[in-house]
């Protein structure tokens, strides 16, 4: 008569150890690192969770592939549409593909500092493959007048502040660009003596270069060389 009773008590033991072992698997070895579950209901995670899951990329967020973004005119950025600026440029991006904005203003910015430091301290070897003959004669008059009088300048070059196109054409085979630097500088000009006759040995001025480049577009030689100079202080 008991037996029937002993059976079904076996089963119901058995499927109360199975189900200790199975909760055992599932939580026993938790360390309580482990990340919390996203509450979709709340729309965040619960406190103590410092990220959100990322959500899942709507259509919008799926670029087409093929279709890649239209190329910026070469004188976004840096001119007016239609402007005597951005026809120059554009004239000079079609005379020569290579041409770009970015590398060609980097390019000038290192060239202005390394050309107001040279002349600072009159290094003539220096100067004489940045600049047009023309330049170059007249920066080389002033520092050979400068040595002549025993005059010294000590230059700290700040940085620059502002840099814009001014100008920019073709004529002939040469492209012509003209920059407005913003630049400031601690400077001080000292005589024989030793006593400062121009500028500060302390104090931040701003100088203002309008520099005109010119390269040859046929040409291999890449770089671009000082062909005038209109210089402002501030």
């Amino acid at each position: 008569m008991n037996a029937p009773a002993d059976l079904i008590n076996l089963v119901f033991l058995a499927l109360a150890a199975a189900f200790i072992w199975r909760l055992w698997v599932t939580l026993g070895q938790r360390t309580g690192r482990e990340r919390p579950p996203f509450d979709p209901r709340l729309g965040r995670l619960p406190p103590g969770q410092d990220t959100m899951p990322p959500p899942a990329p709507g259509p919008e967020a799926r670029p087409e592939r093929g279709l890649a973004e239209p190329a910026k005119p070469i004188w976004f950025g840096h001119a007016e549409e239609g402007s005597a600026v951005a026809k120059g440029l554009e004239a000079i991006a079609a005379a020569d593909p290579r041409f770009a904005m970015r590398p060609f203003l980097a390019g000038a910015r290192a060239a202005h500092e390394m050309i107001v430091d040279a002349y600072a301290r009159g290094d003539k070897p220096a100067l004489k493959p940045l600049l047009s003959r023309e330049v170059y004669d007249g920066f080389a008059a002033a520092i050979d007048r400068r040595a002549k009088a025993g005059e010294t300048v000590a230059l700290q070059y700040v940085g620059i502040d502002r840099l814009e196109v001014t100008g920019a054409q073709m004529e002939g085979k040469r492209a012509i660009l003209a920059l407005r630097f913003v630049a400031d500088v601690i400077s001080a000009t000292r005589s024989k003596a030793g006593e400062i006759i121009d500028g500060d040995a302390t104090a931040i001025r701003q100088i203002i270069d309008v520099w005109t480049f010119e390269r040859d577009v046929t040409a291999r030689d890449p770089n671009w060389k000082l062909t005038a100079t209109d210089d402002m202080l501030e």
